[in-house]
């Protein structure tokens, strides 16, 4: 089943090149496929997945290694954010 995964900031870097110059693309995922079998090939570095949303939906820590997603679904992550 089709999802489309985003990445923002600096996370937008591990992306495939079918990506280059923008932060999503449309994956196949497993059924079942949770938050973490999904960013698992992506070699995200964990401390920098800091918000992650599905349908715009937050996801909390403990639930990413639990929470599954169906046909359609967006997944969004950002790393932590500094400003000043």
């Amino acid at each position: 089943m089709k999802i489309t995964f985003k990445l923002y900031a600096s996370l937008a870097q591990h992306l495939p090149p079918e990506a280059a110059g923008g932060n999503e693309v449309q994956i196949d995922i497993a059924p079942q496929s949770t938050i973490a079998d999904i960013i698992a090939p992506y070699n995200l570095p964990m401390k920098l997945v800091h918000l992650v949303l599905i349908n715009g939906v937050y996801v909390a820590h403990e639930d990413r290694a639990t929470r599954t997603l169906v046909e359609g679904d967006v997944l969004a992550i950002w790393p932590p954010i500094a400003g000043g």
